[in-house]
């Protein structure tokens, strides 16, 4: 006879920059995760610190491993737009190493500017010397933290630190806090060049 006893399932350390950006989130915030995968961020929230809100992911597999963590998700094209949630719905919305793969990347922006107090992206650097090195070479870049091959790759708008800095700035987003991993490791020093992520913590005004 097999057991069909429910088991909790293994808690998984968080990937790097999810770990950081669980840091930067108020005990209780209402959270949406944009792009939220298996739901692990928010999972991870939930059990830790106190947090409530939704995930929007797009993938049958991943929406399914949501509902098996418990986490609420919702099964959407982030880019058809979050009218479905009213202004300032949420303390914090986040978009974590998805932003390259938006075709309207400034609606993206602006419409999480609108349904939180403050946001949070962490995108790749593709001013990271090994991508220059690799275009050099006469090669396109993979990296851990873009695994594609040109011709397979998602990824549609690349930015280095200055660039997204600059786009920030443009869309009259300022700022909170910025923090810079290589291959997962936080640094500090030539952050344009050595930086594999780069995450921002924004909000309007």
């Amino acid at each position: 006879m097999s057991d069909t006893t429910t088991r909790p399932t293994q808690q998984l350390p968080l990937r790097p920059d999810l770990a950081l950006i669980a840091q930067w989130i108020p005990q209780g915030a209402r959270v949406l995760d944009l792009g939220c995968g298996d739901g692990a961020l928010l999972d991870y929230l939930s059990r830790e610190r106190g947090c409530t809100g939704y995930g929007v992911e797009i993938d049958d597999a991943r929406v399914l491993a949501c509902v098996r963590r418990g986490v609420d998700v919702i099964q959407r094209d982030i880019e058809a737009g979050l009218g479905m949630f009213g202004a300032g719905a949420f303390d914090v919305v986040v978009l974590s190493m998805a932003l390259q793969a938006t075709h309207q990347t400034e609606k993206v922006l602006a419409e999480m500017s609108q349904v939180a107090a403050q946001g949070i992206v962490s995108i790749p650097n593709f001013g990271h010397w090994y991508h220059a090195w690799s275009i050099l070479m006469g090669r396109m870049p993979v990296s851990r933290e873009m695994p594609y091959q040109w011709y397979d790759t998602p990824n549609l708008h690349l930015a280095t630190v200055r660039d997204f800095e600059e786009f920030l700035a443009r869309l009259e987003l300022s700022i909170i806090r910025r923090a810079f991993l290589a291959n997962g490791q936080p640094i500090a020093r030539l952050p344009g060049l050595r930086a594999t992520q780069a995450i921002y913590s924004f909000r309007r005004g």
